[in-house]
């Protein structure tokens, strides 16, 4: 008799095109090595190979089984909120780890309010990496930044305009913008994310348009160690500032008012769900309030 388990962890696999991406959408933790070894597993069993690895296809066979695996497993949350006499909303959200800490739980509160049955899926990132769960369709909400470089076929909402920021070490003897930009030559190392974000892209185009030169000498992965290595001394940081935020005391932020600002906001595909278009509505409402503040 065919392992129930085994059939489970397959159908993650086809619905979601590969192990890798299965990993993310599973209900509960589980790792890649274990999916693999129990999909080679069911393979043994059934005397046939489901699928090709690279690049993912279906075989004959895995058609088969999906077709016939299918209507049971993709109506289990149908069947479970039916049994627990309501409907329960699923709501897959992606941020950067900033956000998701700081700026969605309150927002969240509230959304749970209204809707009392509300499961939450939280997944990390940053915008290239959210485009690609959007387009995967991994999770159904992105709050990242919104530029010109979003991919095509993702829709759009602006929620607010944030001023770009340089982060000082206390033990740094810059007082002003004017007076690190106005340098002859700037010797600070600049912190800053990858050169890929928009974050990084801004700066250093507004910095070109200026005839200033001051690359990348330290690369962080996110803004939360731009500021901790510009706290520790390492060098000056590029970020933003945030209304009402709270900066490491260690850290100085200098305001650049008159660079470009960075746009946030939601970005999803197709039409939202009720559940999905009320995080909108409430985060563009705490968008105004940041704003005001």
């Amino acid at each position: 008799m065919l392992n129930i388990h085994h059939l489970e962890l397959f159908y993650y696999v086809a619905r979601h095109g590969g192990i890798a991406q299965a990993v993310r959408n599973m209900p509960y933790g589980i790792q890649q090595p274990a999916i693999s070894a129990q999909i080679i597993a069911l393979e043994d069993q059934l005397g046939v190979t489901l699928f090709r690895r690279r690049p993912f296809e279906l075989t004959e066979p895995g058609r088969q089984l999906l077709a016939f695996i299918d209507p049971f497993f993709s109506g289990l949350n149908d069947i479970e909120s039916r049994i627990r006499g309501g409907v329960a909303e699923r709501l897959r959200v992606g941020a950067s780890q900033t956000v998701l800490k700081d700026h969605l739980p309150g927002v969240l509160r509230d959304l749970r309010d209204r809707f009392p049955r509300l499961k939450l899926v939280l997944r990390a990132g940053y915008q290239q990496e959210l485009e690609r769960m959007l387009t995967a369709g991994e999770i159904d909400l992105a709050v990242t930044v919104i530029d010109r470089t979003i991919a095509s076929g993702l829709k759009s909402r602006t929620l607010i305009e944030l001023p770009l920021a340089l982060y000082l070490g206390k033990g740094s003897k810059a007082r002003t913008v004017e007076e690190i930009l106005g340098a002859d030559r700037i010797d600070e190392p600049l912190i800053s994310m990858r050169p890929d974000e928009a974050l990084p892209r801004l700066f250093q185009q507004e910095l070109v348009k200026r005839g200033l030169v001051w690359p990348t000498s330290i690369e962080a992965g996110t803004l939360e160690l731009v500021m901790t290595y510009a706290a520790e001394g390492f060098g000056i940081g590029l970020g933003i500032e945030i209304p009402g935020g709270k900066p490491s005391p260690l850290v100085r932020v200098l305001r650049l008012s008159d660079f470009p600002r960075l746009s946030i906001g939601v970005l999803w595909v197709e039409k939202l769900s009720p559940v999905a278009q009320a995080l909108s509505d409430h985060l563009d409402a705490a968008a105004r309030a940041l704003s005001g503040a």
